[in-house]
């Protein structure tokens, strides 16, 4: 049980009694000020392997290539922004004997239209990327190489680092023993 009473905890689950929130704390976080999500899809991607003999691929997280960010003012549309940069998703095919083959997905060409508010000249808004990229059906070896089809869940978001005043239990309690 925790020294906090109004924390409860029933087995793993920490419970909160929200009508208790006596302190308020203030915390830096990365602020999210608006995200859109895009799907590509990679019918065929082709790769050597040479002789040896496919065991898996596996996918790094997608980046924006250095010196392709660009961030545009929209005449009559204050708040929002035209951004465009071009994603590139690593990928590693892993060879049964314990070879790394490293390859890129074909860079995707991003333009599209993002929330961002007026902010003193000062505060800096960062475009982040998240991707979940997966093997689509069952990839296909023959004559040294290798081809397969890729679908790619893409999160873009405008986030900035700002100081925000939250509700408060206070600090965590101390978590269970290791098993």
């Amino acid at each position: 049980m925790s020294e906090n009473k109004y924390l409860y905890d029933s087995g793993e689950k920490l419970e909160f009694d929200l009508h208790h929130i006596r302190d308020v704390d203030c915390v830096i976080v990365d602020k999210v000020y608006a995200q859109c999500q895009s799907r590509q899809c990679f019918p065929s991607i082709e790769a050597e392997i040479g002789t040896g003999t496919f065991s898996s691929i596996k996918f790094e997280p997608g980046f924006i290539l250095p010196g392709t960010l660009r961030i545009d003012d929209i005449p009559n549309k204050p708040n929002f922004k035209r951004v465009r940069f071009t994603l590139r998703i690593p990928y590693k095919i892993i060879l049964t004997d314990g070879t790394v083959l490293e390859r890129n997905l074909p860079d995707i060409f991003k333009d599209i239209i993002l929330f961002m508010p007026e902010a003193r000249d000062e505060f800096q808004f960062n475009i982040v990327v998240e991707t979940s990229s997966k093997v689509l059906g069952q990839p296909i070896v023959m004559d040294g190489r290798i081809t397969f089809a890729v679908g790619t869940f893409i999160i873009i978001k405008v986030v900035g680092r700002v100081q925000l005043l939250i509700p408060t239990f206070g600090f965590c309690p101390e978590p269970p023993q290791c098993q």
